[in-house]
């Protein structure tokens, strides 16, 4: 699978295994089909993605942490509140809370 124009930092399968998504530093998570490694869509500006079935969230060096619907591939939720780069991101088993991590040597939970 090929498609990322800087190298790629980070990899996590959907639980489900339908779903693998990518980051690189050319600032994009892209999503692939677990199953064929077709490219499936690209989420411009943000690293450090974690996915369950429905949703895949990551972060940014705007300071934020986005979720985006995979089914609709639109924004979902824009989560405000690092005070810098976001790099670091993963969701809960059940998939209810999302655990995001930065440059501002911060830990946050995001629940719901």
């Amino acid at each position: 699978m090929t498609g990322h124009q800087q190298l790629v930092n980070h990899v996590c399968f959907s639980p489900d295994g339908l779903w693998i998504a990518s980051a690189s530093f050319d600032k994009s998570v892209k999503l692939w089909n677990g199953i064929t490694g077709k490219f499936v869509a690209a989420f411009r500006g943000h690293v450090g993605p974690s996915a369950d079935s429905r949703l895949l969230s990551s972060g940014s060096k705007n300071s934020t942490l986005k979720v985006w619907d995979i089914t609709t591939k639109k924004l979902k939720e824009d989560l405000p509140g690092h005070a810098d780069d976001v790099f670091a991101v993963d969701r809960s088993p059940d998939g209810e809370k999302v655990a995001s991590g930065g440059k501002d040597k911060v830990l946050k939970l995001w629940m719901g």
